[in-house]
């Protein structure tokens, strides 16, 4: 009884980060190490019966990934963490504004029209960065799709406030911040300057912070 109330109330997350997915996959020997080791995550997850993955960063090696890395990496999010498994989180935060860069602000596990028992949340790392005509990266393509909850994307580089998803399981309550990678020197400047800001919610001390 007791293990079952823990469970209600306490968060299980599995964060991954780095993944490089692509990385070498013009070596016929090491083509499939990236996607045997992300796919060895993803089942970690399903069997752990985690409430979501957080992604780090660098998902993929490149900027612009090759079709077929974009495809094996489709179709082992959509194997693993779709279905009508329903996710305890309750997300409290307002959705336009945590997901203000995407086409749909809204996550992914509340979107009627999508099935997802394992909700996926990532910001972009240097080497997936957007970049181009757009300002795009790989991650608004997953996250146009709904298979990734995209967040800490930063519209401007004049000044950067970071806004927590705030997320609720049972009495347990979770701010989670994320500020996707920016050059170092040019971050370095806009710490210096005081042109970066982390929002708090009023009751930021009784949450979990990461």
């Amino acid at each position: 009884m007791a293990e079952a109330e823990d469970n209600d109330n306490m968060f299980k997350i599995l964060v991954t980060t780095d993944n490089h997915l692509g990385y070498m996959e013009k070596d016929p020997t090491r083509v499939n190490d990236s996607f045997i080791s992300f796919e060895e995550t993803l089942q970690i997850a399903v069997e752990k019966d985690v409430d979501f993955i957080l992604l780090g960063g660098d998902l993929f090696h490149e900027n612009k990934p090759s079709r077929q890395t974009v495809y094996r990496c489709m179709e082992l999010l959509r194997r693993y963490t779709s279905g009508s498994k329903p996710c305890q989180v309750e997300f409290q935060s307002d959705q336009k504004v945590n997901f203000a860069h995407c086409s749909f602000p809204v996550v992914n596990y509340e979107d009627p029209n999508i099935n997802v028992s394992y909700p996926v949340f990532s910001i972009h790392g240097n080497h997936d960065d957007p970049a181009g005509s757009g300002d795009l990266c790989a991650m608004d393509v997953f996250s146009v799709c709904g298979m990734v909850n995209f967040f800490g994307k930063h519209t401007s580089l004049e000044e950067i406030t970071v806004t927590p998803l705030l997320l609720k399981k049972g009495t347990s309550t979770l701010a989670l911040y994320g500020l996707g990678a920016i050059r170092d020197e040019r971050l370095n400047q806009l710490f210096v300057t005081g042109r970066v800001k982390c929002l708090k919610p009023p009751d930021s001390e009784d949450r979990f912070n990461i």
